[in-house]
């Protein structure tokens, strides 16, 4: 090591709890120099925003889903919000909460022939979460639909979608309920982070305390088993208690589960 290395070194001041770094990709410990972050932090730094930008304004490309959507056995549909285009995306969230005129029109022209439950795949504020979580989570999930015996519509993929989207969608496709799995809003240590929102009875006058939410769904965060054994047994007790949201609380991690949903007749 030459000695301006060691110079170099000597002005970068470890934090005390650096060790625990290895346990997170949270930014923590993260040094100092001087009354600063060291430059290779500030640096980091600058490439997570940066990513997390990208994250956002990533076009969903939903073409790349459908082949691995048919793969599993799975009809897919297109549609769009009523913003259209990812400026007026961001700027006008009402907008991304429901349908366009076309799409809607799209809806209801299809033999009517309503399901349990309708998976909507979502933009949202991250398309590369959806690309990269969206199918192995549907793959995980499929295995408990059947026991629960619960029939399930073709999976809806949505463009420029807010939350509530996907109660409009399965509004008109006369769902009984419907699971959005949605990019989440991009964080610095996280820009694929996949969300599902699950709606009871969906309706465009649904409330957001009338959904219930599992977060961070990606291999480092909440893997594709955990998450959807949450959903499969979210969806066992919405259907038997015919609720959703505040009202149904999320206890799939009850050890007298044993990891199994317990199917209600």
């Amino acid at each position: 090591m030459s000695k301006e290395d060691k110079q170099a070194l000597q002005l970068v001041h470890p934090n005390p709890w650096e060790a625990l770094r290895k346990f997170t990709a949270a930014r923590i410990a993260l040094g100092r120099s001087g009354a600063s972050l060291p430059t290779d932090e500030v640096l980091r730094f600058g490439m997570a925003h940066a990513q997390a930008r990208d994250a956002v304004h990533q076009p969903f490309n939903s073409e790349e889903l459908e082949p691995e959507l048919q793969a599993l056995g799975l009809k897919t549909l297109r549609v769009d919000s009523a913003a259209s285009d990812r400026t007026t995306y961001l700027c006008r969230p009402d907008l991304g909460r429901k349908l366009s005129p076309a799409s809607r029109e799209f809806l209801q022209s299809l033999p009517e022939n309503p399901a349990d439950l309708v998976l909507v795949v979502a933009d949202g504020l991250s398309s590369k979460a959806v690309h990269r979580q969206a199918v192995p989570l549907i793959k995980a999930l499929l295995p408990y639909l059947s026991p629960l015996g619960l029939s399930l519509g073709p999976v809806v993929l949505a463009h420029q979608s807010r939350v509530a989207l996907g109660d409009d969608i399965a509004e008109v496709m006369k769902a009984r309920a419907v699971a959005i799995l949605i990019g989440e809003r991009p964080g610095l240590s996280s820009p694929d982070s996949l969300g599902i929102y699950m709606t009871w009875g969906p309706h465009t006058r649904r409330r957001e305390s009338e959904r219930n939410c599992i977060s961070n769904v990606r291999p480092e965060g909440l893997d594709y088993p955990q998450a959807a054994f949450k959903l499969a047994w979210l969806l066992e007790q919405a259907f038997h208690r015919q609720l959703s949201g505040v009202n149904l609380k999320d206890e799939s991690d009850n050890p007298a589960l044993q990891g199994k949903v317990v199917f209600i007749n």
